[in-house]
């Protein structure tokens, strides 16, 4: 398509009243501040008049700044009076005291510089706000002379900018590059053969839109549109650092991106969910997907100071946001006031303020909803059984109701009768051992001495002929030379019993499996809070008997015996107490005495106190405790029900859940937040709280003055901040044309380039907040708009008008990504799994990759089957030793985020795509495929295998050069030896009963057609 002759006569007599349409100016002959004086400024003045420097009281850094007065008292701008403005006298002076810049700080400004800035100021600088700050206000599409071409709004705008310059859109591409295109934009897969040709031969009029549905709904849209948002998250299976650690359970946050992106989750509670998801839900997805903050580097290595890292983590988090959101480079504020940027380092701490209060936690999320289901029908059906069994167990307690309530009343008064029946007597003669060392005392006890220990294990050991021993007491007894008089030597005289044991027999060595005696009941004189006696007999070293808020005064447990210990004559006995909670809380003065007589009244407290509560009075708890005394003491089929339901229990379906490293928010002793002297975490100087940028809106926070992390997403996607639809909607464009309309991705900000089509820009970003943030709906939008649907041919008649296509008069060629690069080719192949979701794999990789970037602790294993042919963005990431074949092609190294992947273009791609391991396997069984059956001849083949890879059928040139080519390779390897190599090469033949030499020759032949760069690009 060439321009006219006509049309360029209408281009050049209206082109100074049209470059408004893609500068967004109205009238060209008024001086730009953006486009004329900003650079002026950056370049020549900044460096003294900036954020950090206001020489003489002039600072360059706003309107309101630039026109107040200088120290002088002169202003340095006057609007309208570029000869009453100090910056005008002081540029143009001959007097070198007084020129600026100063000689050695910067270049003089050109005499074209000066004329445009005294005719802005004549103008009356105008300062308007940076493009990307202004409110997304609604915009009206322009009209347009040809409507033939114009599908939809994005059409208008782009061919209103085309028609100001006489140039003509590029015709729609034919239907064999617009499935190709769309599949892999959409997908990341080629379409199948007979995709194609079910779209080609079509004739309704919406056929397009039916093959953008379909592939909008595919689950294969959620891998491909979430590995870019994977880039974004700085997403990998490891640690990073030094020790580059594993994370086992990493992939489960990819696996919810997809899903969540297959669900077309709108995009503001994408973003929500991900920076407080723990806020905003108590749901174990939105917990989960905080997990996006988790995706730092970890330093693990020995002696790091672990809060300069945690500081480097949130950091990294608040930067990210800005990168990923705001499309700002917000890390050049964290030493001091951006240079460039409205951001001054106190608004970077105070965005930082909204991570500082999160902490790293793990929390429990379901493998996967396949295996969740399958738990829920399994946990359903043995929720069934336990109901029916408890059936029965209250039918019986019910029946049981009038003899329990007869044996509580006797219970009770047995208890108040027997009071005092026990008589103690003192372990004569015991001595003490274990950790530590111990003074005896007059009175029998025993007192702990000498370095104390984290955790201990006392032996009190001696020999009784005491008969009918029923309980042990244990007497705690305070002392002045303990902390806080004890009776234990934790700081503040507390102690924590984990267990008590009592062994006796007639021989000195005693074994605890043979002589243990059972105890079975504990009574305290006092107790902590949930640290009674009697979790010393349960067997759990986190509990307990303890008496915080009780120290510095005598106490005493009992514990019970099952029944009365007597031995013939006298016999050994043992006294084992364990005190393994640690935080050295072991015991300090302590005296063991037996007892005999009935100890029936030896009970916890609680029971005590259940069992003399009237009946009607007592509690829930207390009633609980009451019937099962009694069911111990008289129901053996109650006990027998018992036994059955808690053998059901402890065969209840394992839930399907794995620990996932996670966000949430620290509720006790919040972080006061510092601005850091040039970034240096042990530097703090003033604190700040919470906040954004001047230039946006203010965030509205639940709880004024203490904004959370809840808060700035919302704020970040209420519909109030213009930049982040800008930002978004420029990502989702750049997917789909390889460019942003912001060129710059990651810089939205005054040294960023403008938007080609800051009209149509807004319009999108208007339109995707209108769309309820549909990602789906947005994409939709944009693929079926003429503008996508154009031909990339190139037109070397406008090659030198816009080279790098600024004005979309066609679509853009760019190669796939280093993942679906080779998802493409396995996918041809016929090799390609198709599963979605799941733990990380571990395709085939150079051994000498392995042998020098993999430690010992972690050896690279091959996944076997279908997981060896997984789409890449399912291969386990390693930070410090990405797969190679990743590498090679400009994957991100997710130290951090990636909004725009680079692409190169250098030999050592061609020696992957032909000789790496995964694309030699992908050509054989590519063959083998098309070795299928024998109806076809090898033009037909070649034809097949040629539409398989890029769509379209071949020309009769391109079939004739793909004959030529298997000809000769077959010649070739009608040379036996040469065969023999060359299947050695590829693993062996592709079809057993095919010579060697037709498989290497199909090989040889597929690796080309595999390496075309029809195939390897989207176009």
């Amino acid at each position: 398509m060439t321009v006219s002759s006509q049309a360029l006569k209408r281009w050049a007599a209206a082109f100074m009243g049209v470059v408004c349409v893609f500068t967004g100016r109205a009238d060209s002959s008024r001086i730009d501040y953006t486009r004329d004086i900003r650079p002026i400024f950056a370049e020549h003045c900044v460096l003294c008049h900036g954020p950090d420097e206001a020489e003489g009281g002039l600072r360059l850094t706003a309107r309101e700044p630039a026109l107040g007065a200088l120290e002088s008292g002169a202003r340095g701008i006057v609007p309208g009076n570029p000869d009453a403005s100090e910056i005008v006298r002081r540029i143009v002076s001959d007097d070198p005291g007084e020129r600026m810049p100063p000689p050695g700080k910067a270049e003089a400004l050109s005499a074209d510089q000066v004329a445009k800035l005294r005719q802005w100021i004549e103008e009356g600088a105008d300062w308007p706000a940076h493009w990307a700050y202004r409110p997304l206000d609604p915009v009206s599409p322009p009209e347009t002379q040809d409507t033939t071409r114009v599908v939809n709004e994005i059409d208008q705008f782009v061919q209103a900018g085309l028609e100001a310059r006489g140039i003509e859109p590029s015709p729609e591409a034919d239907r064999y590059t617009l499935i190709k295109r769309l599949s892999y934009d959409l997908t990341g897969l080629p379409p199948s053969v007979g995709e194609v040709d079910e779209f080609v031969n079509d004739p309704e009029a919406n056929a397009y839109e039916k093959v953008v549905d379909r592939l909008l709904a595919s689950p294969h849209f959620g891998e491909r549109w979430g590995r870019h948002w994977l880039d974004k998250a700085r997403y990998a299976d490891s640690d990073g650092y030094e020790k580059d650690r594993n994370r086992p359970n990493a992939w489960r946050y990819r696996d919810w991106v997809i899903k969540a992106i297959n669900e077309d989750l709108p995009f503001d509670q994408f973003t929500i969910q991900q920076l407080a998801g723990d806020l905003a839900s108590s749901g174990e997805e939105a917990r989960l997907a905080t997990a996006f903050n988790r995706q730092t580097l970890t330093n693990t290595e020995g002696g790091t100071d672990k809060e300069q890292w945690r500081v480097a983590a949130v950091m990294d988090r608040t930067e990210t946001l800005g990168s990923v959101w705001l499309g700002l480079t917000v890390g050049c504020a964290r030493c001091h006031t951006h240079k460039y940027d409205a951001i001054t380092q106190k608004e970077y701490y105070e965005l930082f303020a909204y991570f500082n209060n999160g902490d790293e936690t793990n929390t429990d999320v379901a493998r996967s909803e396949i295996e969740m289901a399958k738990y829920e029908r399994a946990k359903a059906a043995h929720d069934a059984k336990v109901d029916a069994l408890q059936t029965e167990i209250d039918a019986l307690a019910k029946r049981l109701e009038p003899a329990r309530g007869a044996w509580a009343k006797e219970r009770a008064r047995e208890l108040v009768e027997k009071k005092g029946a026990l008589t103690f007597h003192p372990f004569s003669g015991a001595k003490a051992s274990g950790t530590g060392k111990f003074d005896s005392l007059e009175d029998g006890s025993f007192r702990a001495k000498g370095a104390q220990p984290d955790k201990s294990t006392f032996l009190i050991s001696g020999k009784t002929a005491l008969k009918d021993v029923s309980a042990i007491r244990l007497e705690m007894l305070p002392d002045k030379a303990l902390p806080k008089n004890g009776p234990g030597r934790a700081d503040n005289g507390n102690f924590v019993l984990t267990s008590f044991e009592l062994l006796a027999g007639t021989t000195a060595k005693l074994d605890p499996k043979k002589h243990k005696i059972a105890l079975s009941d504990a009574m305290e004189d006092y107790q902590q809070g949930n640290f009674p006696a009697r979790n010393a007999l349960d067997g759990n070293a986190r509990t307990g008997w303890a008496v915080g808020g009780g120290v510095g005064k005598p106490h005493e447990a009992v514990f019970r015996l099952a029944k009365p210990l007597s031995l013939a004559g006298e016999y050994h006995v043992q006294v084992r107490l364990d005190q393994q909670y640690g935080s050295k809380h072991t015991l300090g003065r302590f005296r063991i005495s037996f007892a005999t007589g009935d100890a029936g009244n030896v009970v916890p407290l609680e029971v005590k106190r259940a069992l003399a509560t009237e009946s009607g009075k007592r509690s829930a708890g207390q009633r609980a405790l009451v019937a099962q005394r009694f069911y111990n003491a008289r129901s053996k089929p109650m006990l027998a029900l018992q036994k059955r339901m808690a053998a059901l229990k402890k065969a209840e379906p394992k839930s399907p859940l794995m620990t996932v490293r996670v966000i949430s928010q620290r509720t006790n002793s919040p972080r006061p937040t510092h601005i850091f002297r040039r970034g240096e975490f042990k530097q703090p100087m003033d604190p700040v709280g919470t906040g954004t940028f001047s230039t946006l809106p203010e965030v509205v926070e639940r709880e004024a003055g203490k904004g959370d992390r809840l808060d700035l997403a919302r704020w970040l996607v209420d519909g109030r901040n213009p930049l982040v639809p800008r930002v978004a909607v420029n990502h989702i464009w750049a997917n789909l044309f390889g460019e942003g309309i912001v060129r710059t991705i990651n810089d939205f900000g005054v040294r960023g380039d403008r938007p080609t089509h800051p009209e149509m820009l807004n319009w999108l970003a208007k339109r995707y907040v209108d769309l309820d943030w549909s990602r789906k709906a947005m994409i939709k939008t944009i693929v079926m708009s003429a503008t996508y649907r154009q031909s990339s041919r190139h037109r070397p008649e406008l090659a030198d008008l816009d080279p790098n296509n600024e004005l979309l008069y066609r679509q853009n060629r760019f190669r796939v990504e280093a993942e679906i690069l080779r998802d493409i080719s396995l996918a041809a192949s016929g090799l390609l799994s198709r599963k979605v979701g799941g733990p990380s794999v571990f395709p085939p990789i150079p051994k000498s990759a392995t042998d020098v970037n993999y430690n010992s602790a972690f050896k690279w294993q091959t996944s076997p089957g279908g997981d060896k042919h997984r789409r890449g963005m399912y291969t386990f990431f390693k930070r410090t030793a990405p797969h190679p074949n990743l590498t090679t092609f400009d994957c991100p190294d997710s130290n951090v985020t990636c909004v725009k992947r680079t692409r190169s273009n250098t030999p050592i791609g061609a020696l992957v795509t032909l000789n790496n391991e995964v694309y030699l396997e992908a050509a054989r069984a590519m063959a083998a495929r098309m070795l299928e059956g024998d109806a076809d001849s090898d033009a037909a083949r070649l034809a097949r295998a040629f539409r398989t890879c890029v769509a379209r059928p071949p020309t009769v040139a391109e079939l004739k050069r793909l004959q030529e080519l298997f000809k000769t390779s077959r010649d070739w390897y009608s040379d036996s030896s040469r065969a023999v190599e060359a299947a050695k090469a590829v693993g062996g033949h592709a079809v057993a009963g095919a010579s060697a030499a037709e498989n290497a020759a199909w090989v040889a032949t597929l690796r080309i057609i595999l390496n075309l760069d029809e195939f390897i690009t989207r176009e």
